[in-house]
């Protein structure tokens, strides 16, 4: 983390500096315009990390391969933690032909309290895939302090035989310090794509103007955490993959009665969604570990293997 974030973050969580401000020279507030770009191929060794561009605090360990050398798995770091104001982060991973990854982060992410003049802290995930791969994008939970100006964007580019399962868990303020989101403005997207078809769309805005759906029974329900899990597209073509399909909805659903949350699963177009809301977002982790442990199979015929640093 250089000097300028160190600053920023001590301002917008009213702490001490870590440093001396009288050891900086005078500059504007910081903020991060930083990238990440990964790319995957597949080679005689497996899927390979065989691209790594990036600028800013945004970077990758070493792929790992817990499942055997077909399977990435991927830790994404961003030492700084979060984002302040006018920060913009663009994560990207292209995937080629006949590879499969796997991206997860070893902790919550953060956007923390906006400045005053609210400038806007930004992040876009872009994850391309190429026929007959496979993208799984699990990160930790996101965490949103009150008065944050967020907006937040998933974008999934699918091509032939493609599939992907992801989620985003969400926690609108710090329930443990009883903040809510009371103030504040989040945007939230998350959209994928088919050969340039658009299958699915997602959107979330929360302002002065849409608030009470924090409340709202056919919003939040008064819960802080609010949980999307997505998986596809499944092959519905055949009747024998229907029937196995509705199988699979009714043990997510079993799953979801038996969780201390307000759950459901439904099947949109070829895509299950699985939706939770609760007051801790590590319940909402657990169920959806749960449900991808029998989503796994069913979608890309192999067990679920969690990445080791979800135990740490």
């Amino acid at each position: 983390m250089n000097n300028k974030h160190n600053l920023a973050l001590a301002e917008q969580y009213d702490q001490k500096p870590l440093i001396e401000t009288s050891m900086l020279p005078e500059v504007g507030a910081s903020q991060w315009h930083a990238f990440l770009t990964l790319g995957f191929s597949k080679t005689a060794r497996g899927t390979v990390l065989k691209t790594c561009d990036h600028k800013g605090p945004l970077y990758v360990q070493k792929p790992f391969y817990p499942e055997g050398r077909d399977t990435a798995h991927i830790y994404l770091l961003h030492p700084p933690g979060g984002l302040v104001s006018g920060d913009r982060l663009t994560i990207t991973a292209n995937l080629a032909e006949n590879t499969h990854v796997l991206i997860t982060t070893p902790g919550a992410g953060r956007v923390y309290r906006a400045r005053k003049d609210k400038t806007l802290q930004h992040q876009i995930t872009q994850l391309n895939v190429a026929e007959n791969s496979l993208m799984e994008w699990l990160p930790q939970e996101t965490i949103l302090y009150p008065n944050a100006h967020t907006r937040l964007e998933n974008r999934i580019h699918l091509a032939d035989n493609a599939k992907f399962i992801g989620w985003e868990i969400t926690c609108f303020g710090l329930p443990a310090n009883q903040e809510d989101f009371a103030q504040g403005h989040a945007e939230q997207g998350f959209e994928i794509r088919q050969n340039g078809r658009l299958k699915v769309r997602e959107r979330l805005v929360i302002d002065d103007s849409s608030r009470t759906v924090f409340a709202a029974k056919a919003g939040l329900a008064g819960k802080p955490i609010n949980g999307l899990m997505i998986a596809g597209p499944f092959d519905l073509t055949h009747a024998s993959h229907s029937a196995s399909h509705d199988e699979l909805i009714d043990s997510l659903r079993k799953h979801c009665a038996q969780h201390n949350s307000v759950s459901g699963v439904s099947l949109v177009g070829e895509y299950i969604f699985v939706r939770s809301l609760h007051h801790d977002s590590e319940q909402v982790k657990q169920l959806f570990i749960q449900c991808w442990r029998e989503i796994r199979p069913a979608l890309i015929n192999k067990e679920s293997n969690e990445p080791r640093i979800w135990a740490t």
